[in-house]
């Protein structure tokens, strides 16, 4: 990888004469994930850094963030979504900067390593993420790393105030028998929800008195969502033969508790429209105050052995228990039945995995099966073909059998409309992907066949009235979707561009995508100051179609499916202007400045407003020490 600490001159004085200082090469900077897939610390300027620049920093193509950083996001793109059996709580709009397991990454490094990321928000407040990690001696490696976040927003009550914390650790044996990873995360994420604005005529009527956006009416003042998590996890192997031969055992294990919880506060029940009285989400068991708690725990383990052959590959045999509890403080008896008060379950599955790497072949094949009474499965065939170091070929097919997240079978609120529990059936995925990352251009094909979907809607017979519940779709939906990327170079031109197609066949609207979404990025670089400089500068256009975008729910922080408006067809430029200096990347950008130019028709959901124009800059800071 450039750009890393091989590439930089690290000299240190002593007795006023230059003394240069060995450090590590590059690859002695690793970063491994769970899946011990590796890369190095990297502190290149490319244009994938620029779009990894960000509150979630990772590439967010398919993603369309709200107003303010650190509320959720609108997904454009359907083929981000993860299919795992096992239930989950559910709060989806609470989940995108919530780090799971698969997030947290691990560290082999020759010296320290620090990294300081910084960037503006949209008024009074500031985004950073500050990581440190560090090798005692060669087996044994400690990372700390915290991000923080608070935001005020252009609107009235959109405050976001947000924190992750982890810690990881990773140790060998020195005879190299015995591998452990651990890590631990708290994580917290508050947000104002004002519910949209109530008026869009306002908003699009270009009145230079709405120009302060927190003129415009919204339908909720005073309401907040809060989300909390702690995570303890470890994975470990043990192997049995002594030294490490053409034929070896290992025993493994896998542990991760982990608890939430989630509340909704309103203090004043009734919206103002207009100087008129709304029951924004229906009528309520109380006159103020709603206080809505969400509590979760679960607990998971893996047992497994593992026989390596050096001709034949791995062959691994498990046993998972997973156990839950979903729980609120009473039992709802109502006219329409009883409301529990917890959902609580023990899973255990059996299951086989083969790994085979040979040559230019790299696959993975995972089956798993339920052997108590909720029936679940998974299988799992991904298969790699690396031509060479330009053309890597890539093939998957997933069959799901997913246990239904739990907000969607219980939930429990002061609003009368908002407590129902049901016993949906599995969601049935089959999925289909074929990748291809070529010297000319990287593309995708994704077919997906699903039975039995869930999702939200919204029963309200008033258009300005949000009483959403939950719905299991009986009939197939077929989705697919082919994106295609390829940058073009000349000179010290670059033009990067991304274009993503999808289709989805259904007999009612309850999966609604985009056709086609787009990000194109022209831009220039170049060497400055004898090299020390590094600038890369020019424009990026964010494009997607008109289509029935979800709407999205305060009470559950859930997206819901709408037919009433379609949200779309309006172009987002940003001009980016970026250097890097040493191991110092700077970033400035002008967000969305043709907003001013095109009109104010652009949304993430039907009442909330996108980002107008607007100036932020930051930089992300790496030390080898």
């Amino acid at each position: 990888m450039s750009g890393g600490p091989a590439n930089d001159s690290l000299n240190s004085n002593k007795n006023n004469k230059a003394a240069v200082v060995k450090k590590g090469t590059y690859d002695q900077y690793r970063i491994i994930t769970l899946q011990r897939d590796t890369t190095y610390v990297d502190t290149s300027l490319t244009i994938k850094k620029e779009y990894e620049y960000n509150y979630l920093r990772k590439d967010i193509f398919g993603l369309l963030p709200f107003a303010n950083e650190g509320h959720t996001y609108a997904v454009l793109d359907f083929g981000l979504k993860d299919f795992n059996s096992f239930p989950e709580i559910g709060f989806s709009g609470k989940q995108f900067n919530y780090l799971g397991v698969k997030d947290i990454k691990y560290y082999s490094v020759a010296t320290p390593v620090t990294e300081l990321y910084f960037k503006t928000v949209m008024e009074q407040g500031q985004s950073v993420d500050a990581f440190i990690t560090v090798n005692t001696s060669e087996r044994f490696n400690m990372s700390v790393a915290f991000k923080g976040l608070r935001s005020l927003g252009k609107y009235i009550n959109q405050l976001s105030s947000t924190g992750n914390f982890r810690f990881t650790s990773s140790y060998n044996t020195l005879n190299k028998r015995y591998y452990l990873n651990f890590h631990f995360t708290g994580q917290d994420f508050l947000n104002g929800e004002n519910g949209g604005i109530t008026t869009i005529e306002d908003f699009e009527s270009e009145d230079g008195a709405f120009t302060n956006r927190a003129r415009l009416e919204v339908y909720l003042r005073d309401a907040k969502s809060f989300m909390k998590g702690k995570r303890t996890f470890f994975d470990h192997n043990f192997r049995i033969n002594g030294k490490e031969g053409d034929n070896n055992l290992y025993i493994t294990h896998q542990f991760n508790y982990e608890n939430k919880f989630f509340e909704y506060n309103q203090k004043t029940v009734l919206s103002s429209v207009g100087g008129t009285a709304l029951k924004r989400f229906g009528d309520s068991y109380v006159a103020s105050n709603i206080n809505d708690h969400t509590r979760y725990n679960r607990m998971y383990n893996k047992v497994g052995a593992i026989y390596e052959n050096s001709l034949l590959g791995k062959f691994q045999f498990f046993v998972e228990d997973f156990r839950f509890n979903y729980y609120y403080d009473k039992i709802l008896i109502l006219d329409s039945g009883t409301i529990p008060s917890a959902l609580s379950n023990e899973i255990s599955t059996v299951g086989g995995q083969y790994d085979y790497r040979k040559n230019k072949w790299n696959g993975t094949f995972t089956y798993s099966n339920s052997i108590t009474k909720q029936p679940m499965s998974n299988f799992d065939a991904k298969l790699n073909y690396k031509l060479n170091d330009k053309n890597e070929f890539v093939f998957r097919y997933q069959m799901v059998n997913k246990i239904p997240d739990h907000i969607y079978n219980l939930y429990q609120s002061s609003y009368v409309g908002y407590n129902w529990y049901n016993d949906f059936k599995n969601e049935k995925i089959n999925n289909i992907e074929a990748t291809a990352k070529t010297q000319w251009l990287d593309a995708s094909l994704q077919i997906s066949s699903i039975k039995d979907h869930l999702y939200f809607s919204n029963d309200a017979t008033d258009e300005r009235q949000q009483i959403i519940s939950p719905k299991q779709y009986d009939k197939a939906i077929n989705y697919v979707s082919v994106k295609v990327s390829r940058e073009f170079k000349w000179w010290k031109l670059a033009l990067d561009n991304t274009v993503l197609y999808q289709q989805v066949d259904q007999e009612e609207d309850v999966l609604n995508v985009p056709k086609i979404t787009t990000r194109n990025s022209l831009y220039f670089t170049n060497y400055y100051f004898k090299k020390a400089l590094y600038l890369q500068t020019g424009f990026t256009l964010n494009y997607f179609t008109k289509y029935y975008i979800n709407d999205y729910n305060p009470v559950t922080t859930e997206a819901f499916v709408q037919s009433q408006r379609k949200v779309g067809d309006f172009p987002m430029i940003d001009f980016f202007v970026n250097a890097r200096i040493r191991q110092t990347r700077i970033f400035f950008k002008l967000e969305h400045f043709n907003s001013k130019m095109t009109g104010n028709d652009f949304y993430t959901a039907p009442n909330y407003p996108y980002r107008d124009f607007m100036i932020r800059f930051g930089l992300v800071w790496n030390f080898f020490q």
